[in-house]
């Protein structure tokens, strides 16, 4: 029934249908033809009860505020500030790009919406001041799934609902990688400018980085209200996906006044549709990871791959290897919904902390959805700059290995994911 279940999976796929279709019609088969002694509602019941979660309030809401800020100028202050302070150093431009990546992460939580808010303006920069558009390209996908790390990361919402992890700390356990990988690719974009001589950009006068500086306050209040609020424990991270919609509509509709009110429901209904696929997603996810645990697949898994009694860091690096080698084909949301329910119960027998587990798979998704032949930000890169997928993926290999080192960092010190939550 094993290789039933995979193959209706594989057909699917292959004759084109979205990923909710093969991850339903594979259980519900199994269940209708090979499971006479099942009652076919229980696919219902599994469903349902997969987006019955309180945490997955915080998904819509943080997708409405992304796209709202997508839609208005947060993107564009947040880019004027760094570059005010930085564009003018060696490769000061792709630092810039992958501190605002960072920043935006700590906002959205959506890798795909940070290609778009960050990548659009940014490429055109990069470019301007001798960048290869390969590069270019390359630096803006990477560097944009930080935001899958940095919370409020909708990697780490899916990961806590299937694990029964704390959303807060996981949202705490990211900052650590997050900002590691943010100081490897600024290393590398220094040492890159100084080998291919790309110019120096100007530098600004101290009184228009006030300037800036004022101007991007409040934008700069996203992370403060969201990190800040749940690290002191003023809000939820549901809670706070809520202020940071108020907050996005009282910039963007109010201060700024880039979006009218007019607009509000068509950048709803834009949400509302990606949120939906989103449930459809973890709907059948849930439906898939009852029906393999039913047929006791994780046990034959961990009998094969696992062994007898193995260690933490054996478990962790065969995670990291099913994670990353998943993600590079199919979306980290349908990854981490099958795959985690599999591996979190041979991960907690061998004594690894949920939060650091956590952290180690959605950095595997974060590599994994950046990474050929099917990563889905390259697929959104090509989309958004109008790019073949060669172009796109011809400068990705050095970043690949940087995240390739610190994945193996993360994974070998834990302390990376944890050191904030052990400080209180």
């Amino acid at each position: 029934m094993i290789w039933t279940l995979l193959g209706i999976m594989v057909i699917l796929l292959l004759m084109g249908f979205p990923m909710m279709i093969p991850m339903i019609a594979g259980p519900l088969v199994i269940i209708l033809f090979f499971m006479d002694n099942l009652d076919p509602t229980i696919m219902i019941q599994q469903m349902v009860e997969g987006i019955s979660s309180y945490v997955l309030i915080a998904v819509p809401l943080f997708i409405f505020a992304a796209d709202i800020m997508t839609s208005g100028r947060t993107s564009n202050k947040l880019l004027d500030f760094i570059g005010a302070f930085i564009g003018h150093l060696r490769g000061g431009y792709a630092i810039t790009t992958a501190a605002a990546c960072t920043l935006f992460g700590s906002i959205s939580g959506s890798t795909q919406a940070t290609v778009v808010a960050i990548g659009t303006p940014m490429r055109q920069r990069l470019l301007k001041v001798g960048y290869k558009d390969s590069s270019a390209i390359a630096l803006i996908i990477n560097a944009s799934d930080i935001a899958l790390l940095i919370p409020p990361s909708i990697g780490m919402i899916i990961y806590a609902l299937v694990s029964d992890a704390s959303v807060g700390d996981l949202f705490i356990a990211g900052i650590g990688p997050g900002v590691l990988i943010f100081l490897f690719f600024a290393t590398y974009s220094y040492i890159h400018a100084r080998i291919y001589n790309i110019p120096l950009g100007p530098k600004m006068p101290w009184k228009e980085r006030g300037n800036v500086t004022l101007k991007a306050l409040l934008p700069l209040g996203f992370p403060i209200i969201i990190i800040g609020g749940i690290y002191t424990g003023q809000f939820t991270p549901t809670e706070a996906a809520g202020v940071s919609v108020l907050y996005a509509l009282i910039l963007e509709v109010l201060i700024y006044k880039t979006i009218k009110f007019k607009e509000i429901p068509g950048i709803a209904l834009s949400s509302g549709i990606v949120t939906s696929a989103v449930f459809v997603l973890v709907a059948g996810g849930q439906a898939f990871s009852w029906i393999i645990s039913f047929l006791r697949i994780p046990r034959m898994l961990n009998d094969a791959v696992m062994g007898p009694d193995p260690s933490a860091l054996y478990v962790l690096l065969i995670v990291s290897i099913f994670f990353f080698i998943g993600c590079m084909f199919v979306d980290p949301i349908v990854v981490i919904l099958i795959l985690t329910p599999i591996f979190a119960p041979v991960a907690t027998a061998a004594g690894i902390d949920p939060i650091h587990l956590g952290v180690v798979i959605v950095f595997q998704a974060a590599l994994g959805s950046a990474t050929p032949p099917f990563g889905v930000d390259i697929f959104t890169a090509s989309s958004v700059f109008n790019k073949s997928y060669l172009d796109v993926i011809r400068g990705t290999p050095p970043y690949i290995v940087m995240l390739l080192i610190v994945s193996v960092l993360v994974v070998v010190f834990e302390d990376i994911s944890l050191f904030l939550l052990n400080m209180f």
